[in-house]
């Protein structure tokens, strides 16, 4: 198997006039992947209050959430397409939750992916049909299979 290397630049820096040392500064950054596309960043208003998180930046958190359900829907889309179905829309209002972990750390321990699929065409998949394209797209998923989270899948309709 070939391996596959993925690349994003961090990149923070202190403004003018933040002592730093008193962990009064801003949290946000900005993260640049390879293909050049740059995503403002910064922690979760939730763990840093605002004005030191940005509201209007992606958190990790988010970012982690947003990977595994932007995984599991293209394992599904290529899943459905081999098995003659048309996707007209697909849509997940994801989540994640933050809970201690065995040792009372904070950590992603739950994610659900509540996709819904619009099909058309003369192939409409019934619902078991669904459900093992989800199931099928869940276990291909790099990012599903590389964390520790429970991942639950909801399937829902428009």
């Amino acid at each position: 198997m070939v391996e596959h290397v993925y690349t994003a630049a961090v990149e923070w820096r202190r403004g003018e006039g933040e002592a730093f040392t008193d962990n009064r500064y801003g949290r946000g950054h900005l993260w640049t992947f390879d293909g050049g596309v740059s995503v403002p960043a910064s922690s979760a208003p939730s763990s840093v209050r605002v004005p030191y998180s940005r509201e209007d930046a992606v958190d990790p958190e988010e970012a982690l959430v947003a990977a595994l359900s932007s995984c599991h829907m293209l394992f599904f889309l290529s899943f459905a397409a081999k098995a003659g179905y048309v996707v007209d829309r697909y849509r997940d209002d994801a989540s994640g939750t933050m809970a201690p972990n065995e040792s009372g750390r904070l950590h992603l321990s739950r994610v659900t992916l509540a996709p819904a699929v619009a099909f058309s065409g003369e192939s409409q998949p019934d619902a078991p049909a669904i459900e093992a394209l989800h199931h099928a797209a869940h276990d291909h998923c790099y990012i599903a299979n590389s964390v520790r989270a429970e991942i639950v899948i909801e399937p829902r309709t428009f």
